[in-house]
């Protein structure tokens, strides 16, 4: 049956229509949740070094956009305030957790803040007392002396799916109550930071920290924290911490003040497709383990240099990014086992997680020996460790690079190198090496794995031509 155009365009309309999300009632349920957030500063002006309020506000800019504040009008020299009198610090957002008044927010929202000022939306304002902040997460906690409050409701990031409508409430540039919305862009976004980032195209501004992203069913899925940004002005680019992630640190912020992490005490670097082949690992996966602090779980353990580490109780390590976020989510005290690729073969090896210290202890260079062997066709001139060598360095075994030219030099080795294994095979003696360069191919390249200060690598010297 043929239908009128102007019935088929009207059909065609209303199917978009009815396609089109509808934030109405998501603001009208979730709106009375989420706060703004006033923090002040006592007065500073007559103390060596103060900020004036331009610094602040370039400050702010650099914190949340990651460049430089772009030029503009600037304020009028401020007269003196007398000491420790109040006055505006910086702006954000945050959301009710519980009835009682507990209420989360970015770290860096109330990071040296003297006063923390909690507005709801019926205009009730309450002084706020800070429960604790983390700001390796920028996750805080803030409680104000309140009951019967609209607390939100937490939803799975693991439901979240890229192309899902996501929406924002929070107060950019003080605007109170702003609604803004866009889809999820990307999940599990590793920006170097310690958490991976929920990547959205919401339009977020300074004074959206803090605030909550919020799926269609109402739930928050995420808190607003940052943006990319190469003008200082939104790009469509936010990013957002998951709620799964923010909730741990919250639950430890409320019960004891601070966030409690895992150690193990491992340096690592990543594992490149070419050294995972040249070692007989096959694909790039796992951590290279760079180098261990002296005394950590992982050297009593017996983890060492050079070790590839390819689980983590269980839990499969892809990137370098995954091991910190397992180590660092595992309660101190608790017995692990880690798979690591050694020399050719996988061991499980147990260890018991320590936590998190303010200070990491590193190793001295070792010193210098006479040397005693040149192998020439790789360009390297090596001489043997003393067992004070050794235990300053904190090596088993290995030799010492006097001198890398040619092949070797080419490959990055240099002066001072320690030598600890050569296709998969550990080095505990110029001999051992000279027997070993005897039978390898030697118009192949080699593997080399050497340490360098407190750190340790695997490089790929390929012979000359």
């Amino acid at each position: 049956m043929l239908v009128p155009p102007g019935v088929a365009m009207a059909q065609s309309a209303g199917t978009t229509l009815r396609g089109l999300p509808d934030f109405t009632e998501l603001v009208e349920q979730v709106g009375p949740s989420v706060v703004n957030i006033r923090t002040l500063e006592k007065s500073r002006s007559n103390a060596a070094g103060a900020n004036t309020p331009d610094e602040e506000m370039q400050e702010l800019f650099k914190r949340f956009f990651g460049v430089p504040m772009p030029n503009g009008p600037r304020r009028a020299p401020q007269p003196n305030r007398p000491p420790d009198e109040a006055q505006p610090r910086g702006v954000g957002s945050g959301f009710i957790l519980s009835s009682d008044g507990f209420i989360m927010t970015n770290a860096h929202v109330v990071d040296g803040a003297d006063e923390v000022l909690v507005t709801l939306t019926d205009k009730r304002e309450f002084k706020a007392r800070l429960v604790g902040a983390d700001k390796r997460t920028d996750v805080a906690v803030v409680k104000i002396e309140a009951t019967g409050l609209p607390a939100v409701k937490v939803g799975d990031v693991n439901r979240l799916r890229v192309g899902e409508w996501v929406m924002a409430i929070g107060s950019p540039f003080g605007l109170e109550s702003t609604v803004t919305a866009g889809i999820v862009s990307a999940k599990q976004r590793d920006t170097g930071d310690y958490l991976p980032f929920i990547q959205t195209d919401v339009a977020i501004n300074p004074g959206n920290s803090g605030g909550p992203l919020i799926n269609m069913r109402g739930e928050v899925v995420g808190i607003n924290s940052q943006i990319y940004s190469r003008s200082g002005g939104f790009m469509g680019i936010s990013f957002a911490i998951p709620m799964d992630e923010a909730m741990r640190v919250s639950d430890q912020l409320r019960s004891t003040g601070r966030v409690s992490r895992g150690r193990i005490g491992v340096m690592i670097a990543p594992v490149t497709k070419e050294v995972a082949q040249s070692i007989g690992l096959g694909k790039a996966q796992g951590v290279l383990v760079r180098g261990l602090e002296e005394g950590s779980p992982a050297e009593k353990a017996g983890i060492e240099a050079g070790d590839i580490i390819l689980k983590f109780d269980g839990k499969a390590i892809e990137k370098t990014a995954d091991l910190p976020r397992a180590v660092g989510n595992t309660k101190p005290g608790t017995s692990v086992t880690m798979t690591v690729f050694r020399r050719g073969e996988n061991k499980d090896i147990r260890l018991t997680v320590a936590e998190v210290e303010a200070e990491q202890k590193t190793a001295a260079a070792p010193e210098k020996e006479a040397p005693s062997a040149n192998i020439q066709h790789l360009g390297l001139t090596l001489s043997e460790l003393s067992e004070a060598q050794k235990k300053q360095a904190r090596v088993r075994a290995g030799v010492r690079v006097d001198a890398a030219v040619d092949a070797a030099s080419r490959a990055g080795i240099r002066e001072g190198d320690l030598i600890l294994a050569v296709a998969n095979t550990e080095i505990t003696s110029v001999a051992v090496f000279e027997a070993l360069m005897a039978r390898i191919d030697k118009t192949k390249p080699v593997s080399v794995l050497i340490r360098r200060g407190d750190g340790a690598q695997y490089v790929l010297i390929r012979p000359s031509p």
